[in-house]
């Protein structure tokens, strides 16, 4: 395949590079892990021993955690297209 300025191959490689962040992205979101909090990290509420069971790790109760869950995540992405400038650098 063509892939103009770049070298032979150079295309798998930003898509195989596209799908190891988004995967690392995933593996991140997980949750917690480990020690369980017994007051909320943010708001100081105690969490109820039902949620730390269920989620070990959690350090949020569950206002917090829904408030937190609620915001936008700003993804700073990388342009693996390479713009006309890029080429060009």
């Amino acid at each position: 395949m063509a892939g103009g300025w770049t070298r032979d191959g150079a295309v798998q490689d930003q898509i195989d590079a596209s799908i190891s962040d988004e995967l690392s992205r995933l593996k991140a979101r997980r949750g917690p892990t480990g020690e369980s909090l017994t007051h909320c990290a943010e708001c100081e509420e105690p969490i109820p021993e039902a949620r730390r069971k269920a989620i070990p790790g959690v350090k949020l109760c569950i206002d917090c955690q829904s408030d937190r869950d609620a915001r936008p995540v700003a993804r700073g992405g990388i342009n693996r297209r390479g713009s006309k400038d890029s080429q060009l650098r």
